[in-house]
């Protein structure tokens, strides 16, 4: 299991990605690349990212203010 701050560290980059692609002025390959990267780096961990998008549902808040403090806590509660 990847440890939480780096799931939630790609979770942040893979948002911010996605975020510059849906800007006007167009798609740009490197950015392409790399969010693919991200993707391929995040399906090697399912369980910690399920465990981080669980915990921010739950918490209702966004994956870029959480801390994987939260998610421990979140995970112990929910266990």
């Amino acid at each position: 299991m990847q440890p939480i701050d780096g799931i939630i560290e790609l979770l942040r980059q893979q948002e911010e990605l996605e975020s510059a692609m849906r800007r006007p002025g167009g798609v740009r390959i490197t950015e392409e690349r790399t969010l693919l990267a991200l993707r391929d780096q995040l399906k090697a961990y399912p369980e910690s990212v399920r465990a981080v998008l669980g915990a921010a549902h739950s918490l209702n808040r966004p994956v870029a203010i959480l801390s994987a403090n939260d998610v421990e806590q979140w995970a112990g509660i929910a266990h």
